[in-house]
């Protein structure tokens, strides 16, 4: 079983890395979708990725979710506000990397942690603990920073960060898996992607189908692009701690981060290395501290299982699962860029 339980991690561990190392590699695809402007890639996004997930939930029989959905007009809106916010996410993304601010987009995701805490502060009344409130603080200031660097407010940064904390926000109340959520999403999404689609075609600006068929295929390929390294996460997602996938995290921007300098060559002057590295000095303060209160709550459990004639608490595993939840990092993980 030991042996069994390793092996399950180390394909957990496998698919994790593919998972957010897809992510953090796609940079390098938008560019190839050229002379397609970003709005049309966007809208052959949301028409492609349907077409996936919806022929995945054919393969695996996977449709009981729709109809409770249907008939759930709160969570419904709330898969519409999901929706709405993802389109903003995706749509600054992929006009970001296609205008050469592939650096500055990944500083939002760097900073959307920071920019979760915030939000639960300010609408969940949440309390944080000291370093926390450290670690926002850092981050507030490298905001200012990056903000004197660039001339003007990071707005692609904070655009991306408050738009994918919104998204978490949102899909925490409607609690539906990755694959499933995802199509739900499209779902809404599709309608005014195609009519986008079939009017840039009466207009005679659409590139599919007049750039050949390479850039047909490719732009067809923007739905797999999406979805493939949602099945990666989620089979990572039931085989390693959320804990382990909180650190797996950070490979997204990192590439992304690293891509803009070496393969972009984007300019990185010294205020703007000053910004960064108090961005990543406040998510070092919070993955330490999210550590540390995983290992506490975690001690605590393995104590009291392992006394006799207790009985656990149910609030002692609620603050087990939270801690690890904590360490996970906030914010959702199942529509990347």
């Amino acid at each position: 079983m030991a042996r069994k339980s390793r092996g399950e991690q180390h394909i957990g561990l496998l698919n994790g890395f593919a998972a957010y190392g897809m992510w953090g590699l796609v940079p390098l695809f938008w560019p190839l979708l050229k002379p397609a402007g970003a709005v049309e890639i966007l809208a052959h996004r949301m028409v492609w990725s349907l077409a996936v997930v919806g022929a995945a939930l054919l393969v695996m029989r996977r449709w009981a979710w729709a109809g409770e959905l249907i008939r759930q007009p709160r969570k419904l809106g709330l898969i519409t506000i999901a929706a709405a916010v993802i389109t903003v996410n995706w749509g600054v993304y992929i006009w970001a990397v296609n205008s050469e601010h592939v650096v500055e987009a990944s500083l939002g995701y760097f900073i959307n942690p920071l920019v979760t805490i915030a939000m639960g502060v300010l609408l969940l009344k949440e309390r944080l603990r000291p370093v926390q409130w450290a670690a926002v603080g850092v981050g507030f200031a490298a905001v200012l920073v990056l903000t004197i660097g660039y001339g003007r407010p990071p707005w692609i940064s904070l655009c991306l960060a408050f738009s994918f904390a919104t998204y978490g926000l949102v899909k925490k109340k409607v609690n539906l898996g990755g694959i499933e959520s995802l199509a739900a999403e499209t779902a809404i999404q599709f309608l005014p992607a195609l009519a986008y689609l079939l009017w840039l075609g009466t207009k005679g600006d659409a590139t599919f189908g007049t750039e050949g068929a390479g850039h047909a295929t490719l732009l067809a390929a923007t739905g797999l692009v999406t979805a493939v390294p949602l099945v990666c996460f989620g089979a990572a997602a039931i085989r390693v701690p959320l804990s382990t996938l909180g650190l797996l995290q950070y490979l997204a921007p990192v590439f992304q981060f690293l891509l803009g300098i070496f393969y972009f060559h984007e300019a990185m002057p010294p205020e703007r290395w000053a910004g960064f590295a108090l961005v990543w000095l406040a998510l070092s303060l919070l993955t330490f501290d999210a550590l540390r209160t995983a290992r506490r709550a975690a001690r605590t459990l393995r104590a009291e299982t392992r006394t006799p004639g207790t009985t656990i608490a149910t609030g002692t595993v609620s603050a087990a699962r939270k801690a690890d939840s904590v360490a996970a990092g906030p914010g959702p993980v199942d529509a990347k860029p």
